[in-house]
């Protein structure tokens, strides 16, 4: 008997240009381009970047968890978060298989439950430090404090240093390694950082000088007699349970600077979202108002409200849906594989994004609008698991996600209960920038007033 089995052809896209493909559609607005695609070709389809590099895009629940979760093993990471090793190195971001796999049982008890819950007062502490100084702010550029205030929780809760400390020590020099990273990204056809190009030297440059002050707290830090508890002090007592070695200085850099970038910069854009759509819709910034006058008071904010503030958690999970600061995950076919009854071809890209998923009609009603109350009655589990998936999914899954929520339930909640943010009158239209993560353009500038509880 025949049991030759029949692939299913992958739709292709139409209107592609001979040779550039959808490549100038896409660089014009990823976000646009994908969302269409999805609404006229359906939950698989096909297109091309430029002569050689074809893509799959899936919109499909199914389709994306054996991607992600079943047949994870036949993929790698797309060649955009591969470009980032000049910043992150083998960190848990850029590592792949047994590399990774290893790496993540080290860390992963740095992100327990009991730790997480220990960082809570010191994200509390840092918020009402930061936030204290706007008792004398009018108008102010809320996307920039968002990242101050994440900066600070992530050297806080990493380092142990303070906001002026770990701004001065290493938030400038991310920032503006960041910047040159997604320059590189974007351009057609990055020039090897070998050749000594005035932005290929300043990106060096810029890296070499993280690098000597990571360095330089990684040797203090094994200089010392006691262990501190923050985040590099967890990493630097962890062991693996099969050889008990512990991380070197080079891993140790490494997934710092990747807990630093992913603890940063998506957690202040999240925030800054929430504060864009809390602003547009007054009867939910009521709404939290309430929750948050009956559940703290005029008490300070304490680490034990978080599993309280139903609504608050909401928005955020609201806020995520909508803009979802990782908007889009790459793989690369490692392996060629069968996927659904069809064939995934060794060096195609697949694409799966946040972004366009939810914003799905069929499960989300009404998704263009902003409904927290959409999560209530345990939503989430009456759609397909990856119809929703803020914080990606299966073993590479956000390693950070419980931390990075409870950040910005608490932050939101110490914002809310003393200050209410409104745009500027003559606001311009925001738009999401899809960078490295997705952020707000123009910068969210907002007049800041104090409530009267």
């Amino acid at each position: 008997m025949d049991r030759t089995v029949v692939l299913k052809q992958i739709p292709q896209a139409t209107d592609g240009k001979l040779f550039t493909g959808h490549l100038k559609e896409f660089q014009h607005n990823p976000l646009q381009f994908l969302e269409k695609l999805a609404r006229e070709q359906g939950p698989i389809v096909r297109f091309r970047l430029g002569p050689f590099q074809k893509v799959i895009l899936l919109t499909d629940p199914e389709l994306i968890k054996e991607v992600l979760v079943t047949e994870q093993k036949n993929f790698i990471k797309s060649s955009d978060v591969q470009s980032l090793k000049v910043i992150l190195g083998d960190g848990l971001l850029t590592s792949e298989k047994e590399q990774h796999l290893q790496q993540r049982r080290l860390i992963q008890p740095a992100f327990k439950k009991t730790h997480i819950k220990s960082y809570a007062q010191d994200m509390i502490d840092t918020t009402e430090a930061y936030i204290s100084k706007w008792d004398k702010a009018l108008e102010s550029d809320v996307s920039q404090d968002m990242m101050n205030i994440t900066l600070g929780i992530i050297t806080k809760t990493m380092f142990g240093l303070d906001f002026k400390e770990g701004h001065e020590l290493i938030g400038e020099s991310v920032e503006k390694a960041m910047k040159l990273a997604i320059k590189r990204m974007r351009s057609v056809i990055p020039l090897p950082l070998s050749i000594p190009t005035q932005n290929n030297r300043k990106y060096r440059q810029t890296v070499q000088a993280l690098d000597e002050v990571l360095f330089k707290i990684i040797g203090n830090r094994r200089q010392e007699d006691k262990q501190k508890e923050d985040l590099l002090g967890i990493l630097m007592s962890a062991k693996d349970e099969e050889n008990g070695l512990g991380m070197t200085d080079k891993q140790l850099r490494d997934e710092l600077m990747t807990i630093f970038l992913a603890g940063h910069e998506t957690t202040a854009n999240a925030l800054s979202w929430t504060h864009y759509l809390l602003a547009q819709h007054p009867e939910v910034e009521a709404r939290l108002h309430e929750e948050i006058h009956t559940v703290v008071g005029d008490d300070p904010v304490k680490p034990e409200h978080f599993q309280r503030l139903f609504y608050t958690q909401n928005i955020i999970r609201e806020s995520l849906r909508l803009y979802p600061p990782a908007y889009v995950i790459g793989r690369q076919v490692d392996k060629t594989v069968e996927i659904g009854g069809y064939q995934f071809t060794k060096g195609e890209m697949v694409l799966m994004s946040q972004y366009v998923m939810h914003r799905l009609p069929e499960y989300f009603e009404h998704p263009e609008e902003f409904k927290p109350e959409r999560f209530e009655n345990n939503f989430i589990k009456t759609i397909p698991p990856y119809a929703y998936f803020p914080f990606g999914g299966g073993p590479r899954v956000c390693i950070g996600n419980h931390f990075a929520f409870m950040e910005m339930v608490l932050v939101l909640a110490c914002i809310a209960q003393k200050y209410q943010l409104h745009l500027i009158p003559d606001h311009v239209e925001i738009k999401p920038q899809p960078l490295i993560t997705l952020r707000p353009k123009p910068s969210l500038k907002m007049v800041i007033t104090r409530r009267n509880n």
